[in-house]
């Protein structure tokens, strides 16, 4: 708009004056008629040279800004992008470090587990070594063990044919024990030998009995009867009755034709060391055969009464 406005204002001042008549416009004069219509022509195309320049300015201006506009937007989005790619790349080799140190310490810690198993696998095989040695040489003992065994019953059958031979042996007590026990219990032990004249087994019935100066009490023994033909061992455990206070224990032993009543005086005082807590803990009686002098705390004979009819 400014530029037609400068281009009319320039065409009007080429233009004759107002004042002139309209005659010497309308009717110029032969000599001046030439140059009057070249400026005229002049002054028309002036105005469209000028709107042509400045369109094709601005069109050079916007495709300028475009360009500059792509290149910014270019440049942005190759920065936005290598910074997207820098800060992935980044994490990814974080990530792979990281892995790479896990792997490591994985792979240390498999080789440490590895030697210790395979320390652990060596010294299962000296020990199975050890054990298989060690059962080789209770294999043995047993053996020899059973062989020993087998000669002493042998032994025993010749002695018990022989003393059968001659009368047998009479019933009789070959040791006795009474020990203390947790929670007011006792364990009591007898060895009993007897062999009949006949060489054959005879039924054998145990009482054993607690007496006080007035009172007495009964031991219940499991089982209340045995057979035998040479040695029995009379094994079990009782609990004191609350507040009694035995002065003797007397068994009381009936094969057959004889019987036997043996006293011994109670003289058991505290508990012994090394006690389990309860009774839970023990184990069965021992059945080992009873040596009366290397009882530690034992029933003192008092005295013996043999029956026979």
């Amino acid at each position: 708009m400014r530029v037609k406005t400068d281009s009319h204002l320039q065409c009007s001042q080429n233009l004759p004056p107002r004042n002139l008549p309209v005659t010497s416009l309308s009717k110029p004069t032969p000599s001046y008629q030439p140059l009057l219509n070249e400026t005229l022509d002049a002054n028309l195309a002036l105005p469209f040279s000028r709107q042509r320049g400045a369109g094709t300015g601005l069109f050079a201006l916007f495709a300028v800004a475009v360009l500059v506009s792509a290149v910014v937007a270019l440049l942005l989005g190759h920065k936005i992008g290598y910074q997207r790619g820098y800060h992935a790349i980044k994490e990814e080799t974080q990530k792979a470090v990281s892995s790479s140190e896990q792997n490591a310490k994985t792979l240390k810690d498999l080789q440490i587990s590895n030697k210790v198993l395979t320390n652990q696998v060596e010294t299962s095989k000296q020990e199975l070594a050890i054990s298989l040695a060690n059962l080789d040489e209770l294999r043995q003992a047993q053996q020899a063990l059973k062989v020993e065994n087998k000669q002493v019953m042998q032994l025993n059958d010749i002695y018990a044919q022989l003393i059968s031979e001659k009368g047998g042996m009479p019933l009789q007590v070959l040791g006795a024990k009474i020990e203390p026990l947790p929670e007011n219990a006792f364990e009591y032990g007898f060895d009993v030998g007897m062999l009949s004249d006949d060489g054959k087994a005879k039924d054998l019935k145990v009482t054993l009995t607690l007496q006080d100066k007035d009172n007495f009490v009964e031991v219940p023994l499991d089982p209340p009867s045995y057979t035998i033909q040479g040695i029995v061992r009379i094994r079990g455990r009782f609990v004191m009755p609350k507040g009694f206070k035995p002065l003797q224990v007397k068994l009381t032993l009936e094969s057959g034709k004889q019987e036997v009543e043996q006293l011994y005086d109670w003289r058991l005082g505290d508990m012994v060391d090394n006690m389990p807590l309860s009774l839970l803990d023990l184990g069965d009686p021992d059945e080992s055969p009873i040596v009366n002098e290397d009882v530690k705390v034992k029933a003192n004979k008092a005295s013996a009464i043999k029956k026979s009819e």
